[in-house]
């Protein structure tokens, strides 16, 4: 998939692009970061009653990071380094060769690396005495995380550091980014109360874009897509419906909102190769953010040189525009649409980045709902993340990002081994990350503003679109997978004509179709 790209040396594309969002610098201070090490500086230097406590935490937060990158350079990953394509054709694409259906299902990856035994799901209890070890491990389960927490968060709120630094200092005893769920979300939320106290919020979420490089971000969502159906299940639905309304098309014309890597379009290619009578002409229009420096589309480009070595293996007739812009600045006259092809918009969990209302005058959200509109697409795939923490307030978001993290960490306490190292890699760069946006930053440097999927269901409805029924095969097919191949707790479920996916009743992902309502 990454056909010879040098990844470990190249930050994660989806950290710099909304890095970049998040703090808007120059090219110079986005590729140096000597403008944030300089005001991480002056930041310090201004809250004298937090600096001993501060200190003492980063070199906490170093100790992490070292053992983390201890941990990162024992692991082999020797297969990876030497055949990047035949790793991921493994994950994305079938590894069998006598696929002959014309449908997604020979596109499944394996449901999982691990056994429950191995994840510790089916383990007897112990019998005999308990070690002391044990007892302490047992001590800590006592402690209420979730009220250390929101405490220290009320207390910051009410510009109470005393306090917020008690809280911080008792929370540290109890968490680690190694323990359980609980310990572990207690540690990242921990990082990002402090970053709000200490004003740094914007600094360390930015700084995170050159941590870690794309090769071991992709490593550890590839274990994020063996571990949980979310992304895997809605790639189904979006490609099996489009393959159902695209039947006869001769040529197809995708515009993807928010393309990154394209992970999601491989099978999808593979599918159309199967087609009887032979594949369509398809077109792609990858758009996202531009990324720091000279070539701000170099990324989106990539993607397409990707995408057309896959549409070469399967010999499916094809072509790439990329497009590197904020997306409520695109035209419709940027698109190039022809009017014989069959046209799909997708957008799949990406619209929560694009301001809202709430952090910019005009809505940029719902200027791009207007343009797809406009680009008056045979389908439009819109799959959104149903969050409730976006309020303005701080204290109510943090409550309900506390509730909404919570789920994801459990998800993985149940479902990956603790010591596993791409998991560990997930939660700090990807979820470690989201929380400090969350929790530490305001204004338009807050780029986590997700909405429910009844809330997306009134701003689709009031940008002109009029919602299309779920197609009963395909929503059944993905029940049985995920009932089959997962853990008890994931759900897949229904509501009007939305469906949706979560973890332990409650919803975390959801997706529906939609076509613009004409008078």
């Amino acid at each position: 998939m990454l056909m010879g790209e040098d990844l470990e040396q190249r930050p994660c594309m989806y950290q710099e692009l909304s890095a970049l969002q998040a703090a808007e610098k120059s090219f110079y201070d986005a590729l140096t970061g000597v403008e944030i090490i300089k005001v991480a500086d002056e930041k310090e230097k201004e809250r004298d009653n937090f600096t001993n406590g501060s200190a003492r935490k980063r070199n906490h937060y170093r100790q992490d990071d070292e053992h983390v990158e201890a941990g990162r350079a024992t692991k082999q990953f020797a297969s990876y380094a030497e055949e990047p394509t035949e790793i991921f054709d493994e994950v994305l694409l079938s590894s069998s060769s006598n696929a002959g259906s014309w449908d997604l299902s020979y596109c499944d990856a394996k449901p999982g690396r691990w056994n429950n035994q191995q994840i510790g799901l089916t383990q007897e209890p112990k019998r005999g005495r308990p070690r002391a070890s044990e007892k302490k491990l047992t001590i800590r389960e006592v402690v209420d995380m979730r009220s250390l927490l929101t405490q220290c968060a009320q207390s910051i709120s009410d510009f109470d550091n005393r306090t917020a630094n008690q809280l911080l200092n008792q929370i540290r005893q109890h968490s680690s980014p190694h323990g359980d769920g609980n310990e572990r979300l207690a540690h990242y939320f921990a990082d990002a109360l402090e970053a709000r106290v200490s004003g740094m919020g914007t600094t360390m979420y930015t700084a995170f874009s050159t941590r870690v490089s794309a090769a071991d971000t992709l490593k550890a969502y590839q274990a994020y897509i063996l571990a949980s159906p979310f992304r895997k299940m809605s790639n189904i639905l979006t490609g099996k419906s489009i393959l159902k309304l695209t039947t006869e098309a001769s040529q197809i014309h995708i515009i993807d909102f928010g393309i990154l890597y394209g992970f999601h379009w491989p099978c999808f290619i593979q599918a159309l190769s199967k087609r009887p009578g032979g594949p369509p002409k398809l077109s792609i229009t990858g758009i996202d953010l531009p990324q720091p420096g000279l070539r701000p589309a170099e990324r989106v480009e990539e993607t397409g040189r990707r995408l057309a070595h896959y549409c070469k293996k399967f010999n499916v007739p094809f072509e790439y525009h990329a497009i590197a812009r904020k997306w409520e600045t695109i035209s419709l006259e940027e698109l190039k649409i022809d009017r014989s092809e069959t046209v799909i918009a997708t957008c799949l969990y990406r619209l929560r980045n694009v301001p809202d209302e709430t952090s910019v005058t005009s809505s940029a959200r719902d200027t791009v709902l207007h343009l797809i509109k406009k680009i008056n697409p045979d389908l439009f795939v819109h799959g959104i993340l149903n969050g409730t923490y976006n309020a303005p307030f701080f204290v109510t978001r943090f409550r309900e990002a506390l509730h909404h993290f919570s789920s994801l960490f459990d998800m993985f306490d149940k479902t990956l081994p603790r010591q596993d190292q791409d998991r560990l890699v997930f939660e700090k760069e990807v979820l470690g990350r989201q929380s400090i946006n969350v929790i530490a930053c305001e204004g338009t440097a807050r780029i986590e503003r997700p909405e429910t999927y009844k809330q997306w269901q009134a701003r689709n409805e009031r940008a002109g679109f009029r919602q299309i029924p779920l197609n009963k095969d395909i929503v059944k097919e993905v029940r049985a997978k995920v009932k089959l191949q997962y853990h008890k707790d994931f759900l897949v479920d229904e509501d009007g004509k939305w469906i949706l996916q979560g973890w332990k009743g409650r919803v975390i992902y959801a997706l529906s179709y939609w076509k613009p309502a004409h008078e």
